[in-house]
């Protein structure tokens, strides 16, 4: 169970996530990054980001590219919430496929 501190935390940077993943994403055409949850540690020092990515055929090749380039992520992400946080946690990225998930078994309750 996550304290009332942790919670916020998580919204908190779930939020500023997005609105960095935004404005990349903008950029690139045809291209959707969702930040659909994150978990911070106890100790918050770590954070677990979970992102949906539209279209699903590029999820892997663009997680892989948001993975190399996590230093830059956290250090954009240090700039924003500086004045919440004194320590800006280690970010890792996850792929959330909970969508491709829901969309496999209504297609296979469908064929039925």
């Amino acid at each position: 169970m996550d304290s009332n501190r942790q919670q916020k935390i998580n919204r908190l940077i779930q939020k500023e996530l997005s609105e960095l993943f935004l404005l990349e994403t903008k950029k690139t055409h045809g291209v959707i990054v969702s930040v659909t949850g994150v978990r911070v540690t106890p100790d918050l020092s770590l954070a677990h980001a979970y992102l949906s990515i539209f279209p699903s055929e590029e999820a892997a090749d663009l997680l892989k590219n948001i993975n190399d380039n996590v230093k830059s992520i956290r250090y954009d992400l240090g700039k924003r919430i500086a004045k919440q946080l004194r320590i800006i946690p280690d970010l890792r990225f996850h792929l959330d496929d909970s969508l491709d998930y829901i969309e496999n078994i209504d297609r296979l309750l469908k064929n039925d």
